[in-house]
């Protein structure tokens, strides 16, 4: 439960040849029985960013007890809230016994809401990513319906970091969503962009292409269309295989579709199964950081049509990479994609996806047809825009905000 345990001494360290005041920063994250994906991600890029800064970090999380325990899937959910719910704010509050009285308590989602008032009345900033669920839980999301458990669930998430008072948001549209569902402006409302949990490189697209065809066993050489992400509804991987569909019905030059993620559920499946051009759609479900990093370079475009993000990751990865990115124009894909974005509406519903998917399939043979001299210069923009969402001046600027709060509770203690 302790990465590393705190100690009381309080000095400056110097990284990157700037003196910085330590901190004792205690992380709270997300159960590794939730099956995160993302979230994960960030906790480790925040857990290394400050301990290399000369930080001295611990994270504490739910351990899995009820939740280890036999019992069919249904109940496993239920198991896992008692050991969230119940056992842990105990450890939590025998933890802080032992906690130097500065201590900067740090969530690391604000989807941990109900474990906010723990520490509310400690130095604390909460890390918001996207507000999805709390939309859904009050009817602002016709794609997602909650039960009545449901529901109660987000309610005790949005009571829980109401009680917060320091906020930082990965976006505007994340930022701008905090501030519609809390009671009142909050103390700090920061907004910094993600930083990008790994590095990712621009491979020469042959050479990418090479590496792929080699990795995944079928010849990319001409290149490919590429999705990377998960069959939540708003991913929208449904919609990908409807613009696929749609370019492949006008194009002379047809290349085969790769969707990197989980293997598909069931209603994807059934697109997938309707699609005349199956046979070139390609689900690939075992592939790791550094081979999605290449096969970023490797494609030809990079299809990534949301309905809606808390971020958008994947954009800024294949912009890194120096892959072209065809996404939807609302933020905040609209927000990472920047001005190196290809744009094209949400996907609507009903008998208006056809014209959705034919526009979207014409801007997929546009970018598919650039000229060398084209495609370099998108190529460059994305890589360009990808600088934003460098790590280290992400945590440079969160390293600020986290300074910048415990200094405001101590000018509150006297």
């Amino acid at each position: 439960m302790i990465a590393e345990k705190l100690g009381d001494q309080t000095h400056n360290r110097a990284y990157g040849g700037v003196e910085r005041k330590m901190m004792n920063i205690v992380f709270m994250a997300h159960p590794d029985f939730c099956g995160h994906v993302s979230m994960p991600l960030f906790h480790a890029m925040l857990l290394e960013g400050m301990r290399k800064r000369g930080h001295r970090v611990q994270t504490l999380t739910a351990k899995a007890k009820f939740h280890s325990l036999p019992a069919p899937k249904s109940l496993k959910k239920w198991l896992g809230y008692i050991d969230q719910y119940l056992i842990f704010p105990k450890e939590v509050k025998r933890q802080m016994k032992l906690l130097p009285n500065k201590t900067l308590f740090v969530f690391t989602d604000n989807g941990l809401g109900p474990w906010v008032p723990l520490a509310a009345h400690m130095p604390h900033v909460i890390h918001c990513h996207d507000f999805m669920a709390q939309q859904a839980a009050v009817g602002e999301i016709d794609e997602q319906k909650l039960r009545w458990t449901g529901r109660q669930y987000q309610r005790m998430v949005r009571n829980g970091y109401s009680s917060g008072l320091n906020f930082i948001s990965g976006s505007e549209n994340t930022r701008q969503s905090l501030l519609r569902f809390l009671p009142g402006p909050p103390k700090v409302c920061e907004l910094v962009y993600n930083g990008l949990h790994t590095r990712f490189e621009t491979y020469e697209a042959q050479h990418a292409r090479s590496l792929v065809s080699k990795r995944f066993g079928m010849n990319l050489m001409n290149g490919f269309l590429l999705h990377v992400g998960g069959n939540l509804w708003y991913k929208n991987r449904i919609g990908v295989i409807e613009i696929y569909d749609a370019w492949r019905r006008i194009t002379s030059t047809p290349l085969p579709l790769l969707l990197i993620g989980l293997r598909p559920s069931a209603d994807i499946q059934a697109v997938y199964e309707a699609s005349p051009y199956k046979g070139d759609i390609h689900f690939i479900s075992d592939a790791d950081n550094k081979i999605v990093n290449v096969a970023y370079s490797a494609a030809t475009v990079f299809l990534f049509p949301s309905k809606a993000e808390g971020f958008g990751w994947p954009i800024a990865e294949a912009m890194a990479s120096g892959c072209p990115v065809v996404t939807t124009d609302e933020a905040p894909m609209t927000e990472v994609a920047g001005a190196a974005g290809f744009f094209i509406p949400r996907r609507p519903k009903g008998d208006k996806s056809h014209e959705w998917t034919k526009n979207a399939g014409l801007l997929v043979e546009r970018i598919v047809g650039f000229t060398p001299v084209e495609r370099a210069s998108a190529v460059q923009a994305g890589i360009n825009n990808a600088t934003r969402f460098d790590t280290e001046r992400a945590l440079d600027k969160i390293e600020a905000v986290y300074l910048k709060v415990l200094e405001n509770h101590d000018s509150t203690q006297h």
